[in-house]
């Protein structure tokens, strides 16, 4: 079967990586657009650059967790892609082998002159840090009121896909969550979360769990089906 797995940022807190947005709309203290979108980073680069250094650092201090390392048992005997809007690495660590990052990655940087320049990046990026063509870097990171160059690609494998799996996101930050109506008619859908936001239906499972928790149980229930 083809799987496609679309994850969020629940799934990574359980790692210990916090969320980016708090209950109040604010980003570690910080309005949204101030340190997420290229108005920001023109006003402030340097406390948008921190921003990311510090998320960056985090992301190095944690690993994989049981979610993340279920997933790749999957892989044992369905085709499966993993879509997630989260900018860390951690499906990548736990060995998950096709991954479409919407958001970009965080442990990448471009140049802010050609967004195809793009380097692996696991230090600090400071002013300073130039391009070969001489212009400031920033973080490989979709800002909001920036296109999300793989949605296209995203929306092609949903709609292939016999089984889809949300797992630890709220399905309200877009383009993605309008990803689940490109789904076929005989598609199943599980939405793994402790708080869904979408209701049971004929192709709908909710599994109303934290993903360490709710899919190794989803994950042993598929392995036993046959293709």
């Amino acid at each position: 079967m083809n799987i496609v797995a679309l994850t969020g940022a629940g799934i990574s807190a359980e790692s210990g990586l916090k969320t980016f947005r708090d209950s109040n709309g604010l980003w570690e203290g910080h309005d949204v657009m101030s340190v997420a979108s290229p108005q920001g980073f023109n006003k402030d680069p340097a406390l948008v650059l921190d921003f990311y250094n510090q998320r960056r650092r985090q992301l190095l201090e944690v690993e994989p967790n049981a979610a993340h390392e279920t997933l790749v048992m999957l892989e044992k005997k369905h085709e499966v892609t993993i879509i997630t809007q989260n900018v860390d690495d951690l499906h990548e660590r736990a060995g998950s082998k096709t991954i479409i990052h919407l958001h970009g990655e965080l442990l990448k940087a471009r140049s802010t002159h050609n967004e195809t320049d793009i380097k692996d990046w696991k230090s600090d990026i400071v002013l300073g840090d130039l391009c070969e063509a001489g212009y400031q870097m920033r973080p490989h990171i979709v800002w909001f009121g920036e296109a999300v160059p793989l949605i296209e690609t995203a929306t092609i494998l949903v709609q292939k896909a016999d089984i889809v799996l949300i797992i630890g996101t709220s399905m309200q930050v877009y383009p993605a969550a309008g990803l689940i109506q490109y789904t076929s008619e005989k598609a199943k859908i599980y939405y793994i979360d402790p708080d869904p936001t979408i209701s049971p239906s004929k192709n709908i499972t909710v599994i109303a769990e934290k993903a360490s928790l709710g899919i190794p149980k989803l994950v042993h229930q598929l392995l036993k089906q046959r293709n």
